[in-house]
């Protein structure tokens, strides 16, 4: 599922910016359809003009009844009546979506191990010191079984100790949930860490659910900001 509004806050109708041949919201459906991992892929919006786009060009979309505050509630809306159980959310801004990361995300709800997992996520470490300041990117602090323990738009973990080489990891925000975990989710109130930072996944650690974290090489550049459609038009060779 491609939650896929358009009304954006930092660039409004981002996902309609054309990028080489395609708009964002097409480079990242037919990307994610090319991983050949998934039985049926959709994009909810509310958005008639996103919803023509996607069918127009042969792929599936359904139009969201009601209006809701974070991509999850979107796809919980969509999925709720289907029978099915793994869900993985692709964000629509996220054009360069490739096969590798999002089968090591499924991979982990495989085995004993997998049957605990309830909601998973990818992460990349960030290496730039500009990103890691900046707070459009957001970061995420796993334990040792690479749990998620914090999301933060702030720097985490903060530098105090300068003698430490830390790593910091950037949350992608692809995510697969159980569709229980989803729709649970989607019962809860918005959490306050979750309210004040605008991460919607902090709502699931504010309920004691925590992410599995997943690591994965660069998965190219998540649309936020006009800046961030020039980095990627500069990948495609545009």
């Amino acid at each position: 599922m491609i939650p896929a509004r358009y009304a954006a806050t930092r660039f409004p109708a981002k996902l309609m910016q054309p990028l080489g041949n395609k708009t964002v919201i097409r480079h990242t459906y037919d990307n994610t359809v090319a991983t050949g991992l998934f039985d049926e892929v959709w994009v909810a919006t509310d958005s008639a003009v996103i919803f023509d786009e996607i069918v127009q060009h042969g792929g599936k979309a359904v139009m969201s009844k009601k209006t809701h505050e974070s991509g999850s509630d979107r796809i919980a809306e969509a999925v709720a009546g289907m029978d099915v159980d793994i869900i993985v959310n692709v964000q629509g801004d996220e054009p360069f979506v490739r096969k590798q990361p999002l089968e090591a995300l499924l991979q982990v709800f495989e085995g004993p191990e997998g049957k605990q997992v309830k909601v998973a996520s990818l992460m990349q470490v960030l290496r730039e010191q500009k990103y890691i300041e900046d707070p459009n990117y957001v970061k995420v602090a796993v334990d040792q079984h690479m749990n998620s323990l914090m999301f933060s738009r702030s720097v985490i973990p903060y530098p105090r100790n300068n003698e430490v080489v830390s790593v910091y990891y950037e949350h992608i925000g692809v995510y697969a949930f159980r569709k229980q975990a989803l729709m649970d989710f989607t019962h809860w109130p918005m959490t306050p860490l979750e309210t004040a930072e605008k991460i919607e996944c902090l709502r699931y650690l504010e309920h004691g659910i925590p992410l599995k974290m997943v690591v994965t090489d660069y998965m190219g550049v998540e649309i936020d900001t006009p800046e961030d459609l020039e980095r990627a038009a500069g990948m495609i060779g545009e």
